[in-house]
């Protein structure tokens, strides 16, 4: 009797915060890993402490910032023999600031890297999905799709439109089988709140867990291929902090 293939994932921004707590959450479950991230270093750190565990890494430094380098990045990665059959498109950033003094170039960056590269990592794993006859495509949004926050507006668009791509998608994918869900997701204490681009009283104590978040894709990636979950929202008990 053969063997059934290893289950692997594919895993943006794998190198730190939820990406990172998912990386392992999956290797712990057995998976194989195809890990993307834009900081080298954090990267090989993560891959190397998963390989010890026994689990086959492949990873890929990719700024995905820059729509030209994503289609080269991920034809690579996916043709050293790994064939995911979950995508958990989790890299993303913020901004915050009042919409009428947004330069161009932030606007343009923020919509790159949460949506317009979700929509290029997908057309480049669609096809081996279809080839496998199905798989899972996990897309990460925020309540920020489902409000109106101050300064927050350029963030809320990217992520309402995040959930509009991803329930298209579903729609145009289901005769192949393959399922596409959205983790949406509350204020979540990672390094986005670092960020340059991002200015934040919360309470970071009160946020979420990157571990928390992790287990929940887990979940949803281990319910069979006969149920479709389209939408999963997590919110800290606090509420909207």
């Amino acid at each position: 009797m053969s063997k059934s293939p290893q289950p692997a994932v594919l895993i943006s921004g794998a190198s730190r915060g939820i990406g990172a707590a998912t990386a392992r959450s999956f290797a712990a479950a057995g998976y194989d890993l195809l890990l993307l991230a834009r900081s080298g270093d954090e990267l090989e750190a993560l891959a190397t402490e998963l390989r010890a565990q026994g689990r086959r890494v492949e990873t890929r430094c990719v700024d995905l910032a820059d729509p030209a380098a994503i289609a080269p990045a991920l034809a690579e990665l996916l043709g050293r023999g790994l064939e995911p059959t979950v995508v958990i498109n989790n890299a993303g950033a913020a901004y915050t600031g009042p919409l009428q003094e947004m330069p161009l170039e932030r606007w343009q960056w923020l919509l790159q890297l949460n949506l317009t590269s979700v929509f290029q990592l997908c057309q480049a794993v669609v096809p081996h999905l279809r080839r496998q006859g199905g798989g899972l495509i996990i897309n990460v949004s925020s309540h920020a799709a489902r409000n109106a926050f101050p300064d927050w507006g350029a963030y809320c668009v990217s992520k309402a439109a995040l959930a509009s791509f991803s329930r298209c998608l579903a729609e145009e994918e289901r005769s192949h089988g393959i399922r596409v869900s959205t983790l949406t997701l509350g204020a979540v204490n990672t390094p986005l709140w670092d960020s340059a681009t991002v200015h934040s009283s919360f309470d970071r104590r009160a946020m979420l867990s990157a571990d928390r978040v992790a287990e929940t894709l887990l979940s949803l990636a281990q319910q069979p291929s006969s149920h479709h979950v389209e939408d999963v929202t997590l919110m800290p008990a606090a509420g909207v902090l």
